[in-house]
């Protein structure tokens, strides 16, 4: 807790220029190292608050002793965020309380999709070749008839943040230095670079902040979601990689400074113009996510290699090791635990994902006659209920779980010396852990009829493909239930069962496809469609593969 006592010294200095004021004055004109570190220990504060379970919402955990400005806020001050508004709001609040300037992106266009491209889409989210910036929103304060304006936070944060900022403002790589450029620029990967505060996206329309990085270099974050809750989780290939132009990966928002301003009779700055630093000036720019530490020499990022120590290794385990701490190794039986609590809490979130949308009655209502044009990223009760694109990042994980587990042992029997294993059995010990853990993580869900349903981790992993995304299913079949008991409460007519049945095929896919088709009517969603389902799952069988090998 060291930090924070400092970190709240510097807090109160600036609570008591702040304190009840709802105008945005800017006393420190330039963006400092010293204010990212405190923005990071701000991040670090909540995000650790998210961790404990103190809180789970935006309002809740701004509200709390986490939030260390809480006390100096007035009245009409709205929290709330989703996940992309969720950096841009902590950032423009922290900005506020400190008398620090602020711009955001307000508009931007996609870049011309490349000819290769045979299923382009006009959504700025989902974008093919990424995005570029037409507009920006500055908050300055400007002379009006004489008298110096200041601009109303509470405007701001309530309205400009959720009005401007969306996923496709994260949709570019920041690697160019035009006049409108990114908000971010690409983080170098080392533990200088990534740490609290800096922004992960995932070009499937998913961003998340980080509050901390391990001494093993695990990379820890929370994120936001459309009923204003935040969720904690840990960087694997749930974010996932992709060309360099759709900016996918680590972010950090680029320093600014007020230039050419003048200073009132209370010291306040004013006019002027706003500058991001440029990338030359930035130490801790790099594009390795992007291109490698070996790039290729054909230009193709996707060719690129990492390689530490003289050894090939992917991508999230090349950031893992370039952000530990000490002597670069890896422990299968460490990583196994970590997996599978990642895992735990990511189902744990998903009970109040699914509970919301039996609040809410959303289960009691018809089934649509045809799905959204795109499952994954839509409006309205879909957006706000279902669970296709966090039901998908779990998928990922369990196959995650099993593709480490199986890279572990192989390279534990290659003799791999980053490899740091000392038992007899490595397969057996890792099947230990797993199912202590997995027992270990218990949950339940409320049925139809108010029973409560126990459930554990491993449960989860069995269920995982009948689990329904879709939020007009009844809650079991939400939580995949196979049992006649079980699924007796179960109030789905005969025309939402045959729903359940058609949208296997979309179960079964765990890749998200934003470009794809997906608006099919039941009579039409007769099997694997083009780029909308699979015909059968991916293999999650960690316990019998496990089993295989001891």
């Amino acid at each position: 807790m060291k930090f924070i006592s400092a970190f709240s010294l510097v807090v109160l200095a600036s609570l008591s220029v702040h304190a009840q004021s709802t105008s945005w004055k800017i006393t420190q004109p330039t963006w400092t190292e010293s204010h990212e570190r405190q923005f990071g220990e701000f991040v670090a504060s909540i995000g650790m608050a998210v961790e404990k379970r103190n809180c789970g919402k935006v309002d809740d955990c701004l509200r709390s002793s986490a939030n260390p400005y809480y006390k100096s806020d007035p009245a009409g001050l709205k929290y709330f965020a989703d996940c992309a508004d969720l950096p841009y709001y902590l950032r423009s609040y922290f900005a506020w309380k400190n008398g620090l300037p602020m711009s955001v992106i307000s508009e931007v266009k996609a870049k011309p999709a490349p000819s290769a491209d045979t299923n382009p889409t006009n959504d700025v989210r989902y974008s093919s070749a990424g995005n570029y910036v037409t507009k920006r929103y500055d908050v300055l304060p400007r002379v009006t008839n004489g008298k110096v304006v200041f601009q109303n936070a509470l405007n701001i944060l309530n309205n400009t943040i959720p009005d401007y900022t969306f996923s496709a403002s994260y949709r570019m790589p920041g690697t160019n230095d035009e006049s409108l450029s990114s908000d971010f620029y690409p983080a170098a990967i080392s533990r200088e670079a990534i740490r609290p505060g800096t922004v992960i996206y995932d070009p499937n329309g998913h961003v998340a902040i980080v509050y901390r990085v391990a001494d093993d270099g695990r990379i820890f974050y929370i994120d936001a979601h459309p009923d204003n809750s935040l969720t904690r989780g840990m960087f694997t290939p749930k974010f996932v990689r992709s060309k360099p132009g759709q900016g996918a990966g680590f972010k950090n928002f680029r320093p600014l400074k007020m230039v050419n301003a003048k200073k009132d009779a209370a010291g306040n700055y004013y006019g002027g113009q706003l500058i991001a630093s440029s990338n030359s000036e930035i130490p801790l720019y790099g594009t390795t996510q992007f291109y490698g530490s070996q790039p290729d020499p054909n230009g193709s990022w996707s060719k690129g290699k990492f390689v530490i120590s003289g050894q090939n290794v992917n991508f999230y385990d090349y950031v893992r090791m370039k952000l530990m701490k000490g002597e670069v190794h890896i422990d299968p039986l460490s990583d196994m635990a970590q997996l599978t609590d990642d895992i735990c809490v990511s189902l744990k979130d998903r009970v109040d994902a699914v509970e919301a949308a039996r609040r809410n009655g959303i289960d009691k209502k018809p089934h649509p006659a045809r799905l959204p044009e795109n499952i994954y990223g839509t409006s309205g009760e879909w957006e706000d209920y279902s669970s296709p694109s966090r039901d998908a990042r779990l998928k990922v994980a369990f196959q995650d779980l099993l593709s480490t587990t199986k890279s572990n042992i192989e390279r534990y029997n290659q003799r791999d010396p980053a490899i740091k294993y000392n038992g007899g059995n490595l397969a057996n010990d890792l099947l230990v852990v797993y199912a202590e853990r997995a027992k270990a993580c218990t949950f339940s869900y409320t049925t139809s009829a108010g029973r409560t349903v126990m459930m554990n981790l491993e449960a989860g992993r069995q269920r995982l493909w009948d689990m329904s995304f879709d939020p007009y299913h009844c809650i079991e079949l939400r939580w995949g239930a196979r049992v006649e008991g079980e699924l007796a409460s179960c109030q789905d007519d005969a025309n939402k069962r045959a729903w359940y049945a058609a949208e296997k095929w979309l179960r079964y896919q765990s890749e998200r496809k934003y470009d794809a088709r997906m608006d099919y009517s039941l009579s039409e969603l007769k099997g694997p469609l083009p780029s909308a389902g699979v015909a059968s799952p991916e293999d999650i069988d960690i316990v019998g593969y496990l089993k295989s090998m001891r």
